[in-house]
């Protein structure tokens, strides 16, 4: 089966969290999209050119069709997050996407776009330690292990658990 993915972000994204998915998803042959704020090339809050591949198309908000996904990616990167949080197109997308049941992957304070899409209440959410208190204020159950799967939403808190995190969202997946 063939299956298509979308990363979404923004300038000053957290370069790892951006990085690692998007090759581990490459790895999977994937069909892989990348979403910028803007649609064009961004740098990540440590200086990477995102995306990091000078092949790979950006596309904007008005291109993402929630038919086309299975998998939308949402790494963090706070100053990244609490700008685009404010975008009411994609937190519709998010909030659409995850209604149909399709499968989010998110990591750190990417959180920040599933609290604002309305989609963690009642549920185990991971998410940036700073954010605790937000995602129970939204009505999810904080759960710091390196990977939290709940029904079609996968998180963790910290780029060091990218790893357990990846190989849980490319298993939900598949």
């Amino acid at each position: 089966m063939e299956y298509s993915a979308v990363i979404i972000s923004g300038e000053l994204a957290q370069d790892h969290e951006f990085i690692y998915p998007y090759y581990r998803l490459k790895e999977e042959n994937i069909n892989l999209d990348v979403c910028l704020v803007g649609g064009k090339e961004v740098n990540g809050i440590l200086g990477t050119r995102l995306p990091p591949n000078k092949d790979q198309e950006v596309i904007g908000l008005d291109s993402l069709d929630i038919q086309k996904y299975d998998l939308i990616i949402l790494p963090g990167g706070v100053k990244c997050m609490e700008k685009i949080r404010l975008e009411k197109q994609l937190i519709s997308f998010i909030h659409e996407f995850n209604s149909k049941g399709g499968l989010i992957g998110c990591i750190c304070s990417g959180v920040q776009l599933l609290i604002s899409a309305n989609v963690v209440s009642g549920r185990k959410i991971s998410g940036y330690y700073s954010l605790q208190i937000d995602i129970e204020n939204a009505g999810a159950v904080y759960t710091d292990l390196p990977a939290v799967v709940d029904k079609n939403i996968v998180t963790t808190a910290h780029y060091k658990d990218m790893g357990p995190w990846m190989k849980e969202v490319i298993k939900k997946l598949k």
